[in-house]
């Protein structure tokens, strides 16, 4: 291995590479990052910009305190970037509303929200009625009978911090190759070999954050990564006089003004195409919360490949075959982007392992004699 090459590759240039690679040349670490062209899915540039907690966590609380722990980070993130490059990458965190429109729904969220409280303690939230909600929002539609709110809830405007963490990196000495795609990994005795499709890669360490792309390039360092595409729908307005001052579920305001409307989710393999029934349905249940949208024009619609396992949440793993190898992956990409930074980087460079991580072992999954979670 010569002088010149890396300490750690990091295989993905979207959120999850990005902001580890920052993180890892906080830490000291000389950092190349290979991001494949445009003919990617690119989950990090069609995503909704949420930082969100409320109802995350249900069927295993440690991604909940995993989640919450990168929220309680995301200011410092964000005041790091800032500082480091000058763009502000708009982070608000007032609390969010899921709204309601009948009984079941509300008594669904009181149990999923009473249910992680008595798991964590420290949760907190509230159910509001009708009333509650219109007082907070008063351009709320009739139609809703209610809402949990939290006040962990925030968002972001996700190409700003995409475009941040890249300048931001960069400055700290990463390098960015890009239009370069993993297409093989061979381990060595002394770290591993990465072949591209325009060249060949060494470092001492490998992070797989290529999202979808894992699924193939995680076998060749003994690890288990079964991720597959979920769909996801998104339609954007025209600009128009501030209204929203909390983010929702399914509709919020961003800081340029414009309205972004997707809750959709669909299992249609690798297809990335808009679809005109599933728009119209969330047009629909946006305009439901929102009768005051019913008017405005739409300027752009896109679709997004979500990156998830088989039971939702994050996996995050060394090789027990391979030390030196991780893979990296969840769909929240935004949400996350202050853990990944602060504490997946750290624990890549040597650090001890955070708390949460051995829930989030592929192990869960089958193969438990290929993987571990090492300190």
């Amino acid at each position: 291995m010569t002088s010149s090459s890396p300490d750690v590759l990091v295989l993905g240039g979207g959120l999850v590479g990005s902001a580890v690679a920052y993180g890892l040349a906080r830490e000291g670490a000389r950092v190349t990052v290979l991001d494949e062209d445009d003919g990617g899915f690119r989950a990090s540039r069609g995503n909704f910009g949420l930082v969100w907690i409320q109802g995350k966590g249900y069927g295993l609380s440690p991604y909940a305190r995993w989640s919450r722990s990168s929220a309680t980070r995301w200011p410092q993130l964000a005041d790091s970037l800032l500082q480091e490059t000058g763009i502000d990458v708009a982070l608000k965190q007032p609390g969010g509303f899921h709204f309601c429109f009948n009984d079941a729904e509300l008594a669904d969220r009181e149990k999923r929200l009473s249910t992680l409280k008595a798991e964590l303690g420290d949760y907190p939230y509230e159910m509001l009625d009708a009333a509650d909600v219109r007082a907070r929002i008063p351009q709320i539609g009739r139609t809703v009978i209610g809402a949990s709110y939290t006040p962990m809830d925030g968002h972001v405007n996700p190409l700003k911090l995409l475009r941040a963490l890249h300048v931001a990196m960069q400055a700290r000495g990463v390098t960015l190759v890009s239009g370069e795609r993993a297409e093989r990994i061979v381990p060595e005795a002394n770290g591993f070999v990465v072949h591209g499709k325009r060249g060949t890669y060494r470092a001492s360490r490998v992070v797989l954050a290529a999202g979808l792309g894992n699924r193939t390039l995680a076998p060749f360092v003994g690890l288990n990564a079964p991720v597959a595409p979920n769909r996801g729908q998104v339609l954007v307005s025209e600009r128009v006089a501030p209204f929203l001052h909390y983010p929702t579920l399914n509709v919020r305001q961003t800081d340029e003004g414009s309205v972004q409307f997707g809750d959709s989710m669909e299992e249609v393999g690798f297809n990335d195409f808009t679809t005109t029934h599933v728009l119209a349905d969330i047009a629909r249940r946006g305009v439901r919360a929102f009768p005051m949208l019913q008017n405005v024009r739409l300027v752009r619609m896109w679709a997004a490949l979500r990156v998830y396992s088989p039971d939702g949440f994050p996996i995050y793993n060394q090789s027990e075959a391979h030390p030196g190898a991780f893979v990296v992956t969840c769909h929240s990409g935004v949400t996350l982007a202050a853990a990944h930074a602060m504490r997946i980087a750290p624990w890549i460079a040597g650090a001890p392992m955070p708390d949460e991580l051995p829930a989030f072992s592929a192990r869960r999954f089958g193969n438990a004699e290929q993987l571990t979670l090492a300190h």
